[in-house]
């Protein structure tokens, strides 16, 4: 394959050449990586996120089963009582 230079626009943009975008299956859109190789070279992949269905139920029900065993604290009035309290259970984990 050919190499190709291509200009950094004023947002540092740039375009990924036809037949890059063609060779990797890239379309308007589309996610892709870009991270840095060992050479500093930059290395651009196309990226494929996969949605996870979370089963709410199981949650909903593993939630119930930790307030019934104790293993909840609160309610809160303020953010400063819900850090104060996580603090102290923060610490006396360290102490134990």
């Amino acid at each position: 394959m050919a190499i190709t230079a291509q200009k950094v626009g004023p947002k540092f943009q740039v375009t990924i050449p036809k037949k890059v975008r063609d060779a990797l299956g890239i379309k308007a859109g589309d996610l892709v990586e870009t991270s840095l190789t060992r050479e500093g070279a930059a290395l651009i992949r196309p990226v494929v996120l996969v949605h996870r269905k979370v089963d709410l139920d199981k949650r909903f029900e593993a939630a119930e089963a930790d307030v019934k065993a104790g293993r909840t604290v609160g309610p809160f009035k303020t953010a400063r009582a819900a850090m104060n309290a996580l603090n102290k259970r923060v610490h006396a984990r360290r102490v134990h």
